[in-house]
C-alpha cells in the first residue's frame, strides 16, 4: 500500500481572485486605504469623549478580510502613515498625529492584519465564522485603543472603557454583522461567476 502526498492548495482571499500582478496589488492596497479614509468621513462627534462614531472600522473589517494578511497590513499602514503625513482622511477630514485616538489607528493595522490571516484560513467563507472574526477584529482594535486612551487622557482603564469602547459596542456589532454577511456573500458571487 503506497501513500501519495496530496499538495494542498493555498487558501486564497477575495483579493487573490482579481490580483495577479504587482500593479493590481498596489491598486487594491491604495483602494482599501482610501475606503477606510472615505468611511472615516462618516463621523459623529460625541460631547463626552474625544472618540467619534465613525464608519472607518467597517472599512478595516472589510479590507482586512478581503485583502489577506500582507496586503491588509500594507493598506492599513498606508492609511495611518499618509494620514499622519498630511492626507486629510482621518475622521472629520483631520490629519496629523491624533493624540488620544492614535491607539485606534495602530489597532486598525493590527486588526486588518489579523483579519487577513483569519480570512486566509477560510474564516471569511461562512456567515458565522466571518461574523465571529469581525468581532475578534474589533476586540483587537480595542485592545490597543483603550489602554492608549487611558494613557493619553491620564485616566483609569475603567474610565477609558467608558469613553472609548462602551458607547461604540452596539454600532461595532452592527458593523461586524454587515462585514460578516458581505464577505461570504462575495465568495458566493465569485463561486457562481467562476462556475459559469
Amino acid at each position: 500500500m503506497s501513500t501519495v502526498a496530496v499538495a494542498r492548495q493555498p487558501r486564497t482571499v477575495l483579493a487573490d481572485v482579481v490580483s495577479k500582478t504587482l500593479l493590481a496589488d498596489i491598486i487594491l492596497i491604495a483602494g482599501a486605504a482610501a475606503l477606510v479614509g472615505l468611511l472615516a468621513q462618516v463621523s459623529i462627534p460625541l460631547s463626552f469623549t474625544p472618540v467619534p462614531i465613525t464608519g472607518q472600522t467597517l472599512g478595516v473589517l472589510l479590507a482586512g478580510s478581503a485583502l489577506g494578511l500582507r496586503r491588509a497590513s500594507l493598506a492599513m499602514s498606508l492609511y495611518v502613515v499618509a494620514g499622519v503625513a498630511g492626507v486629510p482622511w482621518f475622521a472629520g477630514h483631520s490629519h496629523g498625529y491624533p493624540t488620544a485616538t492614535f491607539g485606534y489607528l495602530v489597532g486598525f493595522v493590527l486588526a486588518g492584519s489579523f483579519l487577513g490571516y483569519l480570512a486566509s484560513r477560510g474564516n471569511d467563507r461562512t456567515i458565522v465564522r466571518a461574523a465571529l472574526s469581525m468581532v475578534a477584529g474589533e476586540l483587537v482594535i480595542y485592545a490597543v485603543a483603550v489602554p492608549w486612551l487611558a494613557f493619553d487622557l491620564h485616566v483609569s482603564i475603567a474610565k477609558a472603557l467608558t469613553l472609548g469602547m462602551t458607547p461604540f459596542i452596539a454600532g461595532d456589532l452592527i458593523k461586524a454583522g454587515l462585514a460578516g454577511l458581505a464577505l461570504p456573500s462575495a465568495w458566493r458571487l465569485v463561486d457562481k461567476v467562476t462556475k459559469k
